[in-house]
């Protein structure tokens, strides 16, 4: 396949454009009944990915995955020290993809580490679905973090929804250090800056605001989260099993980022995840990281499911 040559998924409800040769991005999520785009639009033009550059060098929109790291870091590996680049392997690299009917079963592996990664598409209706399987290829353990990252379009005053059960969350990082330092817990909505101003983050702010806020959620019981497109009347809900990925990563970017450049991102991404940190040398050092003996494979899922949203 040549650079940006796209497959399309099509229900009565979703279209779904996904570039295999770039990272397997899902580069589109639309929704048919009112014709609106769901992921963060490009912010540059799609192009051909290096193995180190950094993930703001990119096109920055839709959906990629991260693997073995979403923070660029160095880990121990096979033959020793390895650096593991920006937002990690795979979302620059070329994807094999075979179609059967609604379905895509792609596959990638990996250059800083030895890993395997498929992910099949499965489109039924107004869902989503997202299986995936990583598995160890080479002859010794392998360490591994991964994160879903799905970057969903907002607007001012879209709604962000989280289950009650989720009651703070732990900062990784913030635009202008308005959240304060790295690891600090704050209460979930609401909270206060580090100057004291006042936050509710489950209102989405606009480009102007220059809010560039990562946060961690221990992974609710429940399953879900979900944003709320108002104008839209649109509501676009992940799902995932607490059990396979105990996390939930949260980036709310109304303008903030990247901060050397002029297009920003307006965008709510909402990750499973398998580590409440970005970088997997932090996971090893936590006790957070996942290991994989030699052939073994760990598998979970997720599911993106879109519906009209009555009652606003």
């Amino acid at each position: 396949m040549e650079i940006g040559t796209e497959v399309v998924l099509e229900s009565e409800a979703l279209r779904v454009t996904v570039l295999p040769t770039l990272g397997g991005k899902i580069a589109s999520l639309r929704w048919r009944r009112g014709d609106v785009e769901l992921l963060q639009a490009p912010l540059r033009p799609y192009e051909e990915r290096t193995l180190t550059m950094g993930f703001e060098e990119g096109d920055a929109s839709g959906f990629d995955e991260c693997l073995p790291s979403v923070a660029a870091c160095a880990v121990p590996g096979p033959d020793g020290t390895v650096q593991i680049p920006d937002h990690g392997d795979f979302w620059r690299l070329p994807w094999s993809c075979t179609r059967n009917g609604m379905s895509l079963a792609m596959a990638a592996t990996g250059v800083s580490l030895p890993l395997r990664l498929e992910r099949t598409l499965a489109l039924e209706g107004a869902a989503l679905r997202l299986s995936y399987r990583v598995k160890n290829i080479g002859d010794g353990p392998a360490e591994y973090g991964w994160s879903a990252h799905p970057l969903f379009a907002v607007e001012r005053g879209d709604r962000v929804e989280l289950p009650a059960s989720v009651k703070e969350v732990r900062v990784e990082g913030s635009a202008g250090g308005r959240l304060g330092r790295k690891g600090a817990m704050h209460p979930w909505p609401r909270t206060r800056s580090a100057t004291g101003a006042s936050i509710d983050w489950s209102v989405a702010g606009g480009p102007g605001d220059e809010v560039g806020d990562k946060v961690f959620a221990a992974a609710p019981p429940e399953g879900w989260a979900a944003v709320v497109r108002r104008e839209q009347r649109v509501r676009v809900e992940v799902r995932f099993n607490a059990a396979q990925t105990p996390w939930l990563g949260l980036w709310l970017c109304y303008g903030g980022w990247p901060e050397r450049q002029s297009a920003r991102q307006q965008c709510v991404a909402l990750e499973p995840c398998t580590a409440p940190v970005d970088s997997l040398a932090e996971a090893r050092q936590q006790g957070w990281a996942r290991k994989l003996a030699p052939g073994a494979s760990d598998a979970w899922s997720m599911e993106i499911r879109v519906a009209a949203q009555e009652r606003l």
